[in-house]
């Protein structure tokens, strides 16, 4: 199998071009970075405080091959880290080092850096480079590929952003050994939702796999991630921007994000995505599009995973969750453009689900 892919986009408005890598180690970081031709002076690594400790000094050493000032920048771990006074402080810390538009970000983590570092990458003197070296399952099968980046804004998840595609994806899949259950259980989620809405065959395999994928078989891992990128690329490269097919990434995303929201970010986004992966496979039965084999083949998958497909909480009703959606960014003319299944491996988009049908796939998780 490959260990690399292509994402590019030519003669277009939109235009870009990088390479996605997948290694065992970071001893090719160095080389990947210097086939890009970049003429920075300066990279400064941006990580989390956990990542930063586990792989910082190490990537910096790798980086440092390249006759180039390396810095690292660490900030607390977790979701709430997430938001523009954390991408302020890197602001002042690019400025007192002097980072100039030639220099490079490299962004060491998981969603939430790889997020911030390219809004930062975005906006600092208009625009820097920056590439991706993601940490978490997640991050790799999802997060990493595509441009989208951003902060939260006052509780709204992803509300302050900007599409910035990186130069390179560095995925170093051993570090996955190091990864909590939880957050790798998170990170399924995000590849089960990649076969449900584009890949039969894929979801068929994550469902035949399930004790090499979990026990970090190298080949498995390999077949899992790169699958989930393929489908990302294939869909990134025709609609960079969201303006349309993109949207189908969303799926279980609206439910999954009101319910994390409302959580105060204590349950991990993946587990959030599931739970809204289920509610809209519930939908999607009622609607007449799936059977009840279907639903119940995609909850156990998804349970397999060790990822919930029930919520029993008293900190959220049914009400508070379709009232958080309606803050969705996915809103368009005072309507949700939600995310349903034709059948396992083809959604559509559908602006025709009301609020009862949204308050019915909902109750059905909220139990």
């Amino acid at each position: 199998m490959s260990k690399q892919l292509r994402v590019y986009r030519e003669g277009a408005k939109t235009e870009f071009d990088y390479q996605i890598l997948w290694e065992e180690d970071f001893t090719k970081l160095a080389d990947a970075v210097k086939k890009l031709e970049l003429s920075c002076g300066k990279i400064c690594i941006v990580a989390d405080d956990t990542v930063g400790n586990l792989y910082g000094k190490e990537v910096q050493k790798a980086l440092e091959e390249l006759d180039v000032t390396v810095d690292l920048y660490t900030f607390p771990a977790g979701e709430a880290s997430k938001n523009l006074d954390t991408v302020k402080e890197l602001y002042a810390f690019l400025i007192e080092h002097h980072y100039t538009r030639k220099d490079v970000l490299a962004a060491l983590g998981g969603g939430v850096t790889g997020d911030l570092t390219g809004y930062a990458a975005a906006t600092y003197l208009r625009g820097i480079d920056f590439i991706q070296i993601p940490t978490t399952l997640l991050a790799q099968v999802d997060s990493s590929v595509g441009g989208k980046t951003g902060v939260d804004f006052a509780q709204y998840k992803n509300m302050v952003g900007a599409f910035n595609q990186p130069k390179l994806v560095y995925m170093n899949l051993d570090v996955l050994k190091t990864l909590p259950k939880e957050q790798f259980a998170s990170g399924m989620a995000e590849a089960l939702k990649s076969g449900l809405i584009r890949d039969q065959e894929y979801f068929t395999y994550l469902c035949d796999e399930i004790k090499a994928i979990q026990s970090l078989e190298q080949e498995a891992i390999l077949r899992t991630v790169s699958g989930s990128c393929k489908i990302k690329r294939e869909v990134v490269q025709n609609d960079p921007k969201e303006k349309g097919e993109r949207a189908l990434l969303n799926f279980g995303h609206t439910i999954g994000h009101a319910i994390e929201k409302l959580s105060d970010f204590t349950l991990y986004h993946g587990e959030c995505v599931a739970l809204g992966m289920v509610a809209a496979a519930y939908i999607s039965f009622k609607s007449g599009n799936i059977s009840k084999e279907d639903l119940e083949k995609i909850e156990h998958i998804i349970s397999a995973y060790n990822l919930p497909i029930r919520l029993k909480t008293a900190k959220m009703s049914a009400d508070d969750v379709l009232a958080a959606t309606k803050s969705d960014k996915k809103m368009e003319d005072g309507r949700v453009k939600f995310v349903l299944l034709h059948a396992i491996g083809d959604a559509y988009i559908s602006r025709e689900v009301s609020d009862e049908m949204l308050s019915d796939g909902i109750r059905y998780v909220l139990q």
